[in-house]
């Protein structure tokens, strides 16, 4: 029996509009420090751009499920970490790569396009998983997910905030030089206070369920950032830093998007909504830890 599914997570409806605002507002952040221009980076190196997005939008949904039919975790568990998988980059990446000293301009790339992407990608990924899922697994949940709807809110929360940044950036440069960084602080202020409310909230379900998701989440997210070296690294031959880059673009997933997700179509489904929100925080860990590792020890050439 999937117990999980039944937790009572302390989420209203007013939060997840909230959360959906505070979405929005991070994207829109993260679109006033694109231009057009950056555009060009895709004609600049193809290759590395398709090694990251394959890394990231079907190994990493690959390992998913292969390790969801190794741990056979529970129905609501393994929904949230197929539902993690099929989510794009987080826009933390950025930040984590640029720490690390990797290549910044690929990563942003690659989350712009796996942004963009995800209208379509996150409900067919998610779609596709759900059907591989072992059988040995007890199914005490179904979810008739609508791929319109999932795509329609998608675009609301993702392909808007980020359309209309870039249009302000190429039409008001002047303004938007002036007010961006007050944008981005305020915006990450919001959700940073929004975050540390709702584990508060839900402190007690966090006391009691940590344990179980904790070494889910530890090996899932260890998995996607080691993936996301070795493909590129040793099976495609990228430099250095490229292959860093993508790790952990590989390793940060949008799991704030995943997170409104299962508020707005799977009901609040409380083992997702464990696996997700434990994600937002590990994979941060994971990833920043990381990133100051190999601070230390800048490539500019072709070592390890």
């Amino acid at each position: 029996m999937d117990h999980l599914q039944h937790i009572k997570i302390n989420f209203e409806q007013g939060q997840v509009t909230l959360l959906n605002i505070c979405l929005g507002i991070l994207m829109f952040g993260v679109a006033l420090d694109l231009q057009l221009r950056d555009f060009r980076y895709l004609l600049k190196a193809p290759k590395s751009i398709f090694v990251g997005l394959f890394s990231q939008m079907f190994l990493l949904p690959v390992i998913t499920i292969l390790l969801v039919y190794i741990i056979q975790p529970a129905y609501s568990l393994a929904l949230g970490m197929i539902l993690i998988a099929a989510c794009p980059g987080g826009n933390v990446s950025n930040y984590a790569v640029h720490l690390a000293k990797a290549n910044a301009a690929l990563s942003i790339v690659l989350t712009m396009i796996s942004t963009i992407l995800c209208v379509f990608s996150t409900p067919f990924i998610f779609t596709v998983l759900q059907k591989f899922m072992p059988a040995g697994i007890t199914h005490t949940a179904d979810f008739d997910i609508n791929f319109a709807d999932m795509a329609k809110t998608i675009v609301q929360l993702i392909i808007i905030p980020l359309l209309l940044g870039l249009i302000l950036n190429k039409y008001l440069p002047v303004l938007i030089s002036k007010i961006k960084d007050a944008i981005k602080k305020l915006s990450f202020i919001i959700f940073i206070g929004f975050v540390v409310a709702a584990v508060s909230g839900n402190i007690e379900n966090l006391k009691n369920h940590l344990h179980i998701v904790f070494f889910i989440v530890l090996i899932h997210n260890g998995l996607a950032l080691l993936i996301g070296y070795i493909w590129p690294r040793k099976i495609m031959k990228l430099p250095v830093n490229d292959c860093r880059t993508i790790s952990i673009e590989t390793g940060i997933q949008n799991s704030g998007l995943a997170l409104i997700l299962i508020f707005n179509f799977f009901d609040g489904n409380g083992g997702m909504a464990l696996i997700a929100a434990w994600w937002s925080i590990w994979h941060l860990i994971s990833a920043l830890g990381l990133a100051w590792w190999w601070r230390k020890d800048v490539v500019t050439g072709e070592g390890m």
